[in-house]
């Protein structure tokens, strides 16, 4: 006969004292928990949803412009030193980057005196643009400083003003500064100061040989007369006004910008420059001739 294990009777406690809670139906603890669940990710993903469709933050006014201050492009900033577009300041005007700056003005003749040392500190005065002299006013004198004597056709010795024991010398076809001693130096150290064969405003210099100064390959050099048109600007020159009191410059006529100046102790045609040195090198005073 089969034994069966008997069933506890319904409805009545268990050996342990628990009895099953009739007054709600089955499971609702497990529904609750997974409504919790389901509103919780609910929650969660509107969360995420309206934090993903809201747009970017607006930056603040100090990171703007820091932005601002750095056009070079995305990347850190920094704040170690100033960036080199930084703005200028309300009110204020910024120059263009490529602007120079303007030469200050010329000094008077009667301000400034020669450099001896060979380049000073002060920028010297770019020559004059001022109509060129006329046959009364812009004439060689005799070394007084004046201009108002008429040379015309006059035998004159050309001085340096930083070597002033130097003078304009003849030598070997080439015009140099030198110091001068004997009498064939003497002589090979004065011209005749002559009306320009291309400007009569201007000057040439006749050599005692009777043969002209001309700019051969910018070099100072003396020639015979061909009768060309060249050889005539080549030999002739006008008087600038100089920085340095008593004494002139002289620009070429087919070169205007570029001056007779010595270099090495050589007479050569060069280009305006701002120094001391050039201002000293391109000044001249004509004087009595030497021989």
């Amino acid at each position: 006969m089969q034994e069966t294990t008997p069933q506890p009777p319904r409805n009545e406690p268990w050996e342990n004292g628990w009895a099953p809670d009739t007054s709600r139906a089955p499971g609702t603890r497990r529904l609750w928990l997974a409504g919790g669940l389901a509103v919780a990710t609910i929650v969660a993903c509107v969360t995420a949803i309206s934090v993903h469709q809201r747009g970017p933050e607006e930056p603040s006014p100090q990171a703007a412009t820091s932005a601002d201050a750095d056009d070079d492009g995305p990347g850190l900033l920094s704040f170690a030193s100033p960036s080199a577009s930084t703005k200028a300041a309300p009110g204020t005007k910024s120059l263009p980057s490529s602007a120079t700056p303007t030469p200050a003005p010329p000094p008077t003749a009667s301000t400034t005196s020669p450099d001896h040392g060979g380049g000073g500190s002060k920028a010297p005065a770019e020559p004059s643009k001022s109509p060129r002299p006329t046959a009364s006013s812009g004439k060689p004198d005799s070394g007084g400083g004046s201009h108002g004597s008429d040379t015309s056709s006059a035998w004159r010795s050309v001085q340096s003003v930083n070597y002033p024991d130097r003078y304009w010398h003849l030598s070997g076809g080439y015009v140099k500064l030198d110091r001068i001693g004997s009498a064939s130096a003497r002589r090979d150290a004065t011209f005749k100061v002559v009306k320009g064969l291309a400007d009569a405003s201007c000057f040439s210099f006749v050599t005692a040989d009777g043969t002209y100064l001309r700019h051969s390959y910018f070099v100072l050099r003396s020639a015979s007369n061909d009768g060309s048109a060249l050889f005539q600007r080549d030999a002739t020159f006008c008087a600038r006004p100089s920085s340095v009191y008593g004494a002139v410059m002289l620009e070429s006529v087919n070169y205007p910008g570029r001056f007779l100046r010595h270099q090495n102790f050589q007479l050569k045609l060069d280009r305006y420059r701002y120094g001391g040195l050039y201002q000293a090198d391109s000044a001249f005073r004509f004087v009595d001739g030497l021989a």
